[in-house]
């Protein structure tokens, strides 16, 4: 079990995972359709945006929850 204080970079490293999983699938399939060599396409598709997309939900998700809570109202302030 890791520490709890590891829990936001393990939670971007799986969404940016399975995210990147089904964008790079549907861009891959969209772009060579259902060929024979569509597996190996599709893993260096994910792959590579995997490689990308950790890092940015990382850098962008202490934004993203600023910018959510500027829209949510704070409990029994409702």
């Amino acid at each position: 079990m890791l520490p709890a204080r590891y829990a936001p970079v393990l939670f971007g490293f799986i969404l940016s995972g399975l995210m990147s999983l089904l964008v790079s699938a549907i861009s891959t399939l969209r772009a060579v359709g259902p060929e024979a060599d569509f597996l190996a396409l599709w893993g260096g598709a994910w792959l590579a945006a995997w490689l990308i997309a950790f890092p940015v939900v990382l850098l962008v998700a202490p934004l993203t929850r600023r910018f959510v809570q500027y829209f949510v109202s704070e409990p029994g302030l409702d």
